[in-house]
């Protein structure tokens, strides 16, 4: 049954077919809990990792989401499709991609990588004049997406599989939040004078949270959960305060020591998580304190 020690995080190994919030409705009820949420969506189409928070830890989600994040996934070349990916629908002729050398893929690929500036794929969730994009494009629109500025630090090819007119290559990416691997696979075709698609998809990071950590959906229990603090000291620069201090602290206090970051997190003797604080002057302010019983 749910306990005060039941605040935390799950790393789920999401499987295809089903929507990130579908997956975190059937933890919620194969755990019995109310409060859950995840951070960072994947498309029903791909899998793995898919961090859900429990009870308090639903407030790191937001931070949690913003981490960065690797992907195995295959591009088809080849052919564009309407949602940059194998659900689509065909868009223009199909070209003969085995023509092209591992080389020239390798030269496609280096402006796509680094500090980029990228357009959504045309079915993501970004909203334009109220709408969300992937609804506009089901209603038959076109909608207009800006560039947002990303960063890609690994995108390389891991292997390649040619067959006629296609070729399917095997891609790793490491990249920041808010990167779109079907607008890679999509631009990756584009600057080959191809086409191109994506066919499959895996998060196999997020943050500190990888995929050999992930539990399969069907298999998540109590014991796959992992306790609000040692989360908090994974993904934040953390201090560790005396008793006095951690007294301030449940209180919301502002505090004379300067953190290092902006969150921090702040620890009490024994190990418990306390809050978070940026740097505010020469001392630090609360951003949101945990203490059982505080709210900030």
């Amino acid at each position: 049954m749910p306990t005060m020690t039941s605040d935390g995080v799950i790393v789920v190994d999401k499987p295809a077919g089903i929507t990130s919030q579908q997956a975190v409705s059937r933890l919620r009820r194969a755990l019995g809990v109310k409060k859950a949420g995840h951070a960072g969506t994947l498309d029903p189409m791909a899998t793995g990792v898919l961090l859900v928070g429990l009870g308090r830890a639903t407030r790191l989600l937001g931070y949690l989401s913003g981490a960065g994040k690797s992907y195995q996934a295959t591009i088809r070349l080849g052919q564009a499709t309407t949602t940059d990916d194998r659900e689509g629908a065909p868009v223009g002729e199909i070209a003969d991609a085995t023509c092209i050398s591992d080389e020239c893929i390798t030269q496609a690929m280096a402006p796509l990588t680094g500090n980029i500036s990228q357009v959504p794929s045309a079915v993501s969730a970004i909203k334009v004049s109220g709408q969300r994009a992937y609804a506009m494009v089901r209603a038959g629109l076109t909608p207009q997406l800006s560039a947002r500025d990303v960063s890609v630090s690994r995108f390389e090819v891991l292997t390649r599989h040619d067959a006629a007119p296609f070729c399917d290559i095997d891609v790793v990416v490491d990249c920041s939040s808010g990167t779109y691997i079907r607008a890679l696979a999509r631009d990756l075709g584009a600057e080959l004078g191809v086409g191109g698609h994506l066919t499959s998809l895996r998060r196999t990071r997020v943050g500190g949270f990888g995929i050999e950590s992930a539990v399969p959906l069907d298999d998540v229990t109590w014991a796959s959960l992992m306790p609000i603090a040692p989360v908090a000291r994974t993904i934040f620069p953390c201090v560790d305060v005396d008793d006095a201090t951690a007294g301030d602290v449940s209180h919301g206090r502002p505090l004379a020591l300067l953190v290092p970051a902006d969150p921090t997190a702040v620890f009490g003797p024994g190990g418990q998580f306390l809050a978070l604080y940026r740097p505010q002057d020469d001392a630090s302010a609360p951003v949101a304190v945990f203490v059982s019983g505080v709210v900030a």
